[in-house]
């Protein structure tokens, strides 16, 4: 169990071998994400770099120089009308679980999000992953809808919830979807 509380931090270029190591473990795990393996290295290293240079949010904990959990934003997709929507993932290793890390990691990814102008943040979790319902819950995101069957690992189909959490209303904010 480790002891020592970790780093919340922005994401830098010298943490990229570690965060994809990072995902590789909790990919391998089988019930979090949808990779099932360690993201392949140049498709790993393409996807950073495009969304590092189009300013997408990306926080890390980092202890004893190494990512031991990660949230990220990712633009949903460039065309105009959906410019405003982010796609939130993260994860923690099995060692930093239930440590009250969850929480501050998502909350200053959200705000990040905020501030370079997204106006809805979504996500898609595995309905049997009650601790991550429960996080994002804690920090207003409002279930849309489940696709049943839509995870299928080892020939097993889960369920998937969807989730979205929408910007405050400013006063006077008139670009707020309704």
């Amino acid at each position: 169990m480790p002891q020592e509380t970790p780093i919340l931090r922005p994401y830098r270029e010298e943490d990229f071998e570690s965060l994809r190591q990072a995902v590789g473990v909790v990919s391998r795990e089988r019930k979090y994400l949808s990779f099932l393996d360690t993201p392949p290295l140049e498709a790993a290293r393409a996807y950073v770099q495009e969304c590092t240079e189009r300013g997408d949010p990306r926080y890390v904990l980092a202890h004893a120089g190494a990512v031991v959990g990660w949230c990220d934003l990712t633009r949903f997709s460039d065309r105009e009308v959906f410019r405003h929507r982010a796609v939130l993932g993260m994860g923690l290793l099995p060692g930093w679980r239930d440590k009250g890390h969850g929480l501050p990691l998502i909350e200053a990814t959200i705000a990040a999000g905020w501030q370079v102008g997204y106006r809805r943040i979504e996500l898609i979790v595995r309905a049997d992953n009650l601790r991550a319902i429960a996080l994002y819950r804690k920090v207003g995101f409002q279930e849309e809808g489940v696709s049943r069957g839509a995870f299928l690992v080892d020939g097993v189909a889960h369920d998937d919830v969807r989730m979205a959490l929408l910007a405050p209303i400013q006063l006077g904010d008139l670009t707020q979807p309704r």
